[in-house]
């Protein structure tokens, strides 16, 4: 039995379900996993080291609870790192930090996942409104394409002193590329532009939701999403009952598309009819 067409799974939703509008007011951004060049050693433009999860590092998620960050973004740059996993460009890690994982592509075509294991605790900070208070950018221009090309450009002092403006830092482990997209916090594979990362204290893993996101505010970005997308994810930025972060795919495609979603976001659940109701 092959997947079910447009109209035939259209016309169970709607006959199933009832959209249910989320309260406040909405954004929507996008996210995707990269693909990066990396080093098994320190070297040239290598000189971020991809760190495992520290033996000190408390278990569970620091950033809820009230609990204290382990070490900011700055302390740990200045760690020694030789246990690193793998080395890559600044700007690189940094924005595979704020994805959350990645694909590392190393001398003679291996290639390796860096998959999450674990974060610092600090709250995750962007770094486009301050590089705009500094008039590095107008509003227009801040999308994640423009930002990371900034910081290749200025790599060095310069670049380092924006990044470190955001003191979350992620930890990895590397496992051999699959070639599938990421499983989400739901334990379940994110499927490209039908899943979303939700705030959990308002969602439910699995929940079924319909996004109406319009008037985006970066250039070159898609005018509207109107689709049908399932809660199986989460993330540190993604705070709030209207919140939603769309996963795009993997490679520079999803990315360049990522990085210009910053939508207006109606969000509605999509709700089971009871079958006692006509």
């Amino acid at each position: 039995m092959g997947d079910p067409s447009d109209e035939t799974a259209r016309a169970f939703l709607e006959a199933r379900f009832r959209a249910v509008p989320v309260a406040g007011a909405g954004r929507l951004t996008g996210y995707f996993m990269p693909v990066y060049e990396a080093r098994w050693s320190r070297g040239g433009e290598f000189t971020a080291p991809v760190r495992p999860r520290p033996a000190d590092l408390p278990p569970g998620d620091l950033s809820s609870g009230g609990r204290a960050a382990y070490a900011s973004r700055a302390a740990i740059d200045e760690r020694p790192a030789s246990d690193a996993l793998a080395w890559m460009r600044p700007e690189d890690l940094f924005f595979m930090q704020i994805q959350g994982a990645g694909v590392l592509i190393f001398d003679g075509g291996r290639r390796e996942k860096a998959v999450f294991a674990g974060d610092n605790g600090a709250p995750f900070v962007g770094i486009a409104a301050p590089m705009r208070a500094r008039g590095l950018f107008v509003d227009q221009e801040t999308s994640a394409e423009a930002i990371h090309a900034w910081l290749a450009q200025h790599r060095g002092p310069e670049a380092a002193a924006i990044m470190v403006l955001d003191p979350r830092y992620v930890f990895y482990n590397l496992t051999a590329d699959d070639g599938f997209d990421p499983l989400g916090a739901a334990g379940q594979r994110l499927p490209a532009g039908r899943s979303v990362a939700v705030d959990p204290t308002f969602h439910a893993m699995g929940e079924l939701l319909w996004l109406d996101a319009s008037a985006p505010s970066l250039a070159g970005a898609f005018p509207t999403y109107r689709r049908v997308a399932a809660a199986l994810d989460t993330g540190g930025a993604i705070k709030g009952p209207a919140r939603a972060d769309l996963y795009l795919g993997r490679g520079p495609a999803a990315g360049a598309e990522a990085g210009r979603v910053r939508h207006v976001l109606t969000l509605y659940r999509l709700v089971p009819i009871p079958r006692s109701e006509p």
